[in-house]
């Protein structure tokens, strides 16, 4: 499946129950904000190694497999309600982030590009 085939299957999904009604970009972004909380939920009172095994457990895997479903959903229904090309915009951010983050400033740092100095 490609994103565009994602977005139409979305799409078609949300007029079959004539929710387009619903899918304005405000509650678009509402959604999707509920939605990364329901995924930081899961994670929430996890140590940092717990965090990195948590598809170890069955029952979290699906948890975070459904909830990170739900956020791919409604940032991809909320990219094609606003016309935006999503691939495009990640391209032009990664490009943008590598001038923020020099590999030879940044790299094993956590900083902030503004605590970089270089």
């Amino acid at each position: 499946m490609t994103i565009g085939s994602l977005q139409q299957s979305l799409a078609s999904f949300a007029a079959e129950r004539d929710w387009e009604q619903f899918h304005t970009p405000k509650n678009l972004a509402m959604a999707l904000t509920g939605e990364c909380g329901e995924l930081v939920e899961i994670f929430q009172w996890l140590t940092p190694d717990e965090s990195t095994t948590v598809m170890d457990d069955p029952v979290r895997a699906a948890r975070v497999r459904e909830e990170m479903a739900d956020v791919f959903a409604y940032l991809l229904r909320m990219a094609d309600v606003l016309e935006l090309d999503l691939e495009r915009a990640l391209a032009d951010k990664i490009e943008v982030n590598r001038g923020k983050y020099p590999a030879h400033l940044a790299r094993g740092r956590a900083d902030k590009y503004t605590q970089l100095g270089g």
